[in-house]
């Protein structure tokens, strides 16, 4: 049996940091975990002499699992009807990612009350590395 809802309104938000100090570590484990061992993100030399980029960066479904957090967070997995996001720039070792929601409309379909909300995840430089949207059961 799942938790009640939080009580929302359009307008409410929540903040989360989701990592602070993003580590080399941390994406190769990830690229163990999801069985992507594309060299971009786990091969020094090829990602900087090969492909021209500064460093190895994180996967985009990295930063979208990470992100995700804000809403389980906040409503909980089963709550969690849709959700889907935009990589708008890479995640670099070193970053710390924070990660914010907002509920944008609150309304019934179905005989449930769903809540739809943006997300945003930002770099310490508040530069922002994904976009998204999200909609939740909230009765």
């Amino acid at each position: 049996m799942s938790a009640p809802a939080p009580a929302v309104r359009v307008g409410d938000s929540r903040e989360l940091v989701l990592v602070d100090d993003l580590t080399r570590t941390q994406i190769v484990q990830y690229a163990g975990a999801s069985g992507d061992y594309n060299p971009l993100h786990t091969d020094e030399v090829f990602a900087s002499q090969v492909a021209g980029y500064p460093t190895v960066f994180a996967h985009g479904m990295l930063t979208m699992g990470m992100t995700g957090r804000v809403l389980t967070d906040w409503f909980g997995v089963d709550r969690l009807a849709a959700y889907g996001a935009r990589f708008v720039a890479q995640v670099w070792p070193g970053d710390t990612l924070t990660a914010t929601a907002t509920v944008e409309a609150v309304r019934e379909d179905g005989g449930a009350t769903l809540a739809d909300l943006t997300v945003t995840t930002r770099n310490q430089r508040d530069e922002v590395v994904l976009t998204g949207t999200a909609t939740v059961r909230v009765g």
